[in-house]
């Protein structure tokens, strides 16, 4: 029999044909196996490297449309109050970190307490990321709503210039036996709208870190929504049961299915 040629396989898109790592770098936003030309990086990695770095610049001055956020909580059928911290504006936050822990003098009289207690408070807060406050936050408040018992859920605060720590004077104003903030986290490289929930149990001023509990990175591409609810609504009953939030209330959402009773 004549011989026949062998079987050829078909041209590759130009530029996959040397890259054995795309098909890994789909399922994930960090630079892996970014490769190079010569001794340096490719030019699209180049660009793109900064193109994030100016997203996340970007991200960390752009201001939070408060008023925008107000109106989306007034539809969901949500009461909303707006405050403010005690730095003026954007350049004195980044340079004074204190002032974003407390309340301007017009926010702490504007944040009256209910003759009843309110069992938890959800403050809205730019942080270094006014993006992400106004890309999830609303979605992410509806869900952890719909995962609560039938608590009273005191107004929703739109905060301005805030830093983590502001919540706690703001729900030791509004007498909540808990304050969750919903806030902006540090933009990373690959994450300009990440947002992050910091829970403490019997908010006061004075508060530390160690007394808080966090779930980072919420946002689709992240921690969904969903998720982040479900760990949300099962720390709120813990801090209810356990009588304290932080280093001693721990999120075993994922290892068991188990609720703990709310009061």
């Amino acid at each position: 029999m004549p011989n026949r040629p062998a079987p050829t396989k078909p041209p590759e898109p130009p530029g996959q044909s040397a890259d054995p790592w795309r098909r890994l770098r789909q399922f994930t936003r960090a630079r892996v196996a970014i490769g190079r030309t010569g001794h340096a990086q490719t030019t699209d990695t180049v660009l793109a490297f900064g193109l994030a770095h100016a997203q996340a610049r970007d991200a960390v001055h752009l201001p939070l449309d408060a008023q925008a956020i107000g109106a989306a909580l007034q539809a969901a059928g949500l009461d909303v109050v707006h405050a403010h911290s005690a730095a003026h504006d954007r350049q004195e936050y980044l340079r004074r970190p204190d002032l974003g822990r407390r309340l301007d003098d017009d926010s702490r009289a504007a944040l009256a307490p209910d003759p009843q207690p309110y069992d938890v408070v959800f403050v809205i807060a730019d942080g270094l990321s006014a993006l992400a406050a106004q890309r999830h936050a609303l979605p992410l408040l509806q869900a952890v709503l719909a995962r609560l018992p039938p608590w009273r859920i005191g107004p929703v605060v739109v905060a301005r210039q805030a830093r983590v720590a502001l919540g706690d004077e703001i729900g030791e104003r509004l007498q909540a036996r808990q304050v969750v903030m919903l806030i902006g986290e540090r933009p990373g490289l690959s994450s300009p709208d990440s947002l992050g929930i910091y829970l403490t149990y019997d908010p006061r001023v004075g508060r530390t870190d160690a007394q808080r509990n966090c779930i980072s990175n919420v946002r689709p591409e992240g921690l969904p929504y969903s998720q982040a609810a479900d760990r949300l609504a099962f720390l709120l009953r813990g801090a209810v049961a356990l009588g304290r939030s932080g280093v001693d209330l721990k999120d075993d959402s994922v290892a068991s299915a188990a609720t703990l009773p709310g009061a």
